[in-house]
């Protein structure tokens, strides 16, 4: 889809770090410029940033603390978007995270600048009931007034709505940040992919509570256990996360590692290599955006062992191309586990290839790119016809001068 003249010009893309816009969105930024697009980056400079600046993107960064509550660093912060905004003169703005949808939309609200907020997960603070939860409920309904936002799942839309953060009519349903289902594809053709020698299960995610990493140590206690079951093999990829309440900690991941219960990864630019050498993927996670781990591991073929929770069960059909669990329940993940391990070859290879043929379906990267440019025509649309309604109304309301 090619822009005409009159189309939007710049478009911001605003996220809580440079990794997250080089590995979640880099198809996306990429999709904008060759539309004609100009595209301006605005993160905290990370080790990606200058791989964004190499790709030939125009990039800003700004000092965001992406877990602090310190009501004065993020007035700075608001300041610090407001004179971006006024240097850059961004037409429209795309928000991603928690930060730049509320301070990056306060600081649009003051320069009348149109903004796209994108509701990727809930967080924490949805998580929990306390005094953080509803400051962060607050700050959501203001600043989220008026703009367009886009969610992953059915269920953060309906949350939202319901606690009348926003108004329904500017709700948006785009399944995620879309998937290469090129680049995430087994190099293994599947009638011919063997199980390893012992079965292996592969948890990606950051190492912090709230993607249940504990019932995932607590599930795999309970197989050894049960079965002193050998014949198992269980990783985890990820970082750990120290800034945020629920992590994990390098004393709780060294034990683990120590009693033998998993194999610890570390962090990966390239999980699809780590994804190809397991033969299910688990992620016992309390919720999500929508669980981009899973439709990794699905567009590659594998069988899928997740929670009944928003953003987890959109990608996973019971039985079919996985399991679901009930979250926060090592008990039953322990016998979805179980029940993976004793599954004839034919029906993982079949779990594998519905996973695949649902994501290739419904959620595949150009579906997702197509979605968002037709979204930013249709908003510069709106203006136009605001702008011509405006104008109008100057010509029939006012005094003639001449």
């Amino acid at each position: 889809m090619r822009i005409d003249k009159n189309s939007i010009q710049t478009v911001a893309i605003v996220l809580n770090t440079s990794w997250n816009i080089y590995n979640f969105r880099l198809a996306l930024i990429h999709a904008l410029r060759d539309a004609g697009y100009r595209v301006i980056l605005i993160a905290p400079r990370d080790e990606y940033s200058q791989k964004l600046e190499d790709d030939g993107f125009i990039y800003y960064d700004i000092k965001m603390n992406n877990k602090g509550v310190n009501p004065f660093e993020d007035l700075l912060l608001i300041h610090d978007f407001y004179k971006i905004y006024k240097k850059t003169k961004p037409d429209i703005l795309l928000n991603y995270t928690i930060k730049p949808n509320i301070y990056s939309s306060l600081a649009a609200k003051f320069l009348k600048i149109p903004v796209i907020n994108n509701i990727t997960g809930l967080g924490t603070v949805f998580l929990n009931k306390n005094i953080s939860s509803y400051i962060a409920h607050w700050l959501y309904k203001i600043s989220l007034s008026k703009n367009s936002v886009v969610f992953q799942n059915r269920e953060d839309m309906r949350l939202f709505i319901e606690k009348r953060l926003i108004k329904e009519k500017s709700a948006i349903l785009i399944p995620g940040s879309g998937i290469d289902t090129e680049r995430f594809k087994t190099k293994y053709r599947l009638s011919k992919d063997k199980k390893n020698k012992k079965f292996t299960f592969l948890m990606i995610a950051r190492l912090i509570k709230d993607k249940g990493v504990q019932e995932y140590i607590e599930a795999i206690r309970l197989v050894r256990q049960s079965n002193n079951r050998k014949n198992c093999t269980f990783k985890i990829l990820g970082s750990l996360y120290l800034s945020n309440p629920t992590a994990i900690s390098q004393k709780e991941l060294d034990s683990w590692v120590e009693e033998g219960l998993i194999e610890y990864l570390g962090h990966s630019d390239n999980v699809q290599e780590e994804i190809d050498k397991v033969d299910c993927v688990v992620l016992p996670s309390y919720r999500e955006g929508l669980s981009r781990v899973l439709l990794e591991a699905s567009s590659m073929g594998k069988p899928i062992i997740t929670t009944n929770v928003p953003g987890c069960k959109d990608v996973v059909d019971d039985g079919v191309n996985g399991y679901l669990v009930e979250v926060k329940n090592s008990v039953e993940l322990a016998q979805a586990i179980n029940k993976m391990v004793n599954l004839p070859k034919n029906k993982l290879l079949s779990m594998g290839k519905e996973g695949r043929e649902k994501v290739v379906n419904n959620f595949s990267q150009q579906k997702v790119i197509d979605k968002y440019l037709f979204l930013l025509q249709r908003l510069k649309l709106e203006k136009i016809i605001e702008f011509k309604s405006n104008i109008h109304n100057i010509y029939t309301t006012q005094p003639t001068l001449w």
